[in-house]
């Protein structure tokens, strides 16, 4: 199976994983944000690839500048993710915080 298959197919699976992380109640919105996050990430590293492979006539792994401004949006997308689940963490109250009877 050629490689951009297998790619465009992943993406259908991740869909899937996304509407029902949007379904549920308790995700949280900055995590969920970040995981939206990732399909940003997609769409700005396709495009990317086919210039680097028009202008350079290489692989987009092989443009430093270009493939670092791609994956900047995958670090975004990953930070948002962490500091999502961390402020839910946060507010989930500890047996310490419970009252003793």
């Amino acid at each position: 199976m050629d490689v951009n298959t297998l790619f465009a197919l992943s993406l259908f699976p991740f869909l899937g994983f996304l509407y029902f992380l949007t379904k549920t109640p308790t995700m949280p919105r900055l995590a969920l944000m970040g995981f939206y996050g990732t399909l940003v990430f997609v769409a700005v590293t396709i495009p990317a690839g086919l210039y680097a492979l028009r202008v350079y006539h290489t692989s987009l792994a092989n443009v430093d500048w270009l493939h670092g401004a791609a994956e900047a949006f995958l670090t975004v997308a990953n930070i948002f993710v962490v500091l999502g689940f961390r402020q839910a963490l946060r507010a989930v109250p500890t047996p310490a915080d419970q009252p003793k009877p």
